[in-house]
């Protein structure tokens, strides 16, 4: 099933980031600022809009330093007790996602196997455990035939 943010899922986005979004057309801009550790961040969301030949989500991050954009955004999780927005992006068997916190930080995480969410942890080595465990909020999303 292709996402489409609504108003109420951008609020829940809010919510958690503790942010408000200004809107233009079908793009949501966020900055979050943390002053003690003296980081900014950009976060946009540009919904169903044409990436290459086709429509769907762009989520892009930018800082001083970097700029990441997860293309064809499926799902997200909001998460108020953990201050973050979860943003994943499926394809077939393949999982990558974009994780932005209210502290104004982010990581991205590219190609996972979609099966590390709901692998045993213990049994994974620490560089790949960090990864699934980061995502694993968003486990519930993952389609089993995303691309059919």
């Amino acid at each position: 099933m292709k996402l489409k943010f609504t108003e109420k899922q951008i609020a829940e986005i809010e919510n958690a980031l503790e942010t408000k979004f200004s809107k233009r057309g079908n793009q949501f801009r966020t900055l979050l600022e943390n002053p003690e550790q003296n980081r900014k961040l950009t976060l946009e969301i540009n919904t169903d809009i044409l990436i290459g030949d086709k429509t769907g989500n762009l989520i892009s991050v930018f800082t001083s330093s970097a700029h990441a954009q997860l293309h064809f955004c499926t799902g997200f999780v909001a998460s108020d007790v953990l201050g973050e927005a979860v943003f994943i992006g499926q394809h077939n068997d393949r999982l990558s996602g974009i994780i932005v916190k209210k502290a104004a930080a982010f990581s991205i995480y590219s190609n996972l196997d979609a099966s590390l969410l709901s692998s045993d942890f213990t049994k994974l080595g620490p560089e790949v455990m960090v990864s699934g465990v980061a995502l694993s909020l968003a486990e519930h999303l993952l389609e089993e035939n995303p691309d059919s």
